[in-house]
């Protein structure tokens, strides 16, 4: 891939003295700096070595910051989370919705993040676990793998959950139910986006003494779930979930200038049919939105539901990948290596980590 030409590193080291007073959040400041030194001689470094007997090359690298919020930490982590979720798809059709917030929300987002995330989270798989276990539409235990994203194409707030189900689910019996033919929508979407809404606001009743201007004023928006066709096989659903899962705010890739106090990036503009466009913010406030995506310390931003969840899956899994069969890494497997990018062929090795202060934490005899 090629390396993009500026980072967002860039954007915060050139305001690194001003940062806490862009946000007054500690931790959102750690995250901030880490991203800051990512890769940088402020981490240390480390040393590598191709495990080729025909090579053996000595390769000397920034250490990361493994932050994830860091455009450049989210590659090894997507794949290592990828190739695990590989072993526990099984052969049916998959449906990816889609549940967002309204925008008049975000005050509350913005104070008390946690608590109005996992309220999403809790609300949604509630929606699609009831439709489910509605004979009318499955009559099963179905699951569901969400993934949470906080962000707009222009970096502002807006709180969605990426939802991936299966189209069917789990009978008393242990036995799969397919869902009701090969519909673009796996339940119907209007009567689920009236459930979410009517559910989301209960939740926020029962947390929050609000205005009844405000509970009006998102009752009369139209809360739809959006729903994309279904994708029919595990490698589609493995494709989809490598682009997903470990996305952040923005990517290096879509910066496209820096001026001396300016960040113009790229943007999809979806009313226009997804055309892209340019868009400049002044560093301060680019700093200020990208900040706003930082998720609280220990937060859980991709959750597994149902027969999906850590709790039953390793019994499940296993029964419906007889049943139904993989149809997925029976030849080919996912491997995650560091190929050397010398001779290609060999695998890095690290043989020392070295700290910006003290010793390495392992030593080996190097012969340069």
């Amino acid at each position: 891939m090629i390396q993009p030409r500026y980072e967002v590193a860039d954007i915060i080291n050139r305001n690194i003295d001003h940062l806490d007073k862009i946000t007054r959040n500690t931790w959102k400041l750690r995250s901030l700096y880490a991203i800051a030194a990512c890769r940088t001689i402020r981490l240390g470094y480390h040393i590598d070595q191709c495990n080729n007997p025909e090579c053996n090359q000595i390769h000397i690298s920034y250490n990361s910051c493994r932050n994830r919020h860091c455009p450049k930490c989210q590659g090894h982590k997507r794949e290592a989370w990828v190739q695990n979720r590989a072993s526990e798809l099984f052969k049916t059709a998959y449906y990816h919705l889609v549940f967002t917030l309204p925008d008049g929300f975000n005050p509350l987002c913005l104070a008390q993040p946690k608590l109005m995330y996992d309220t999403l989270f809790n609300v949604c798989w509630s929606v699609v676990r009831d439709f489910a276990s509605n004979p009318r539409f499955l009559g099963a235990k179905t699951g569901m793998i969400a993934i949470l994203h906080t962000w707009g194409q222009n970096l502002g707030l807006h709180p969605h959950l990426h939802c991936i189900v299966p189209g069917g689910g789990i009978t008393p019996s242990n036995k799969w139910k397919q869902v009701k033919g090969h519909n673009k929508y796996l339940f119907p979407v209007k009567s689920m986006g009236k459930v979410f809404r009517a559910r989301f606001v209960k939740a926020m009743r029962k947390q929050f003494s609000l205005e009844e201007e405000l509970y009006k004023q998102v009752f009369k928006q139209n809360w739809m779930v959006y729903c994309k066709a279904p994708f029919f096989g595990p490698l589609q659903v493995i494709e989809y979930l490598g682009r997903y899962t470990h996305k952040i705010a923005i990517s290096n890739h879509r910066i496209i200038a820096l001026d001396k106090s300016s960040v113009t990036f790229m943007v999809k503009d979806y009313r226009q049919g997804g055309k892209k466009r340019l868009f400049t913010l002044s560093d301060i406030e680019f700093i200020r939105r990208f900040s706003l995506h930082i998720l609280p310390k220990g937060f859980t931003r991709i959750r597994h539901y149902g027969i999906q969840g850590s709790a039953i899956k390793k019994f499940i899994i296993p029964l419906l990948q007889q049943e139904l069969g993989t149809g997925l890494f029976t030849k080919k497997k996912l491997i995650m290596h560091r190929l050397c990018p010398c001779c290609k062929l060999g695998r890095l090795v690290t043989i020392a980590v070295f700290k910006p202060r003290g010793p390495p934490f392992s030593f080996a005899f190097i012969y340069f």
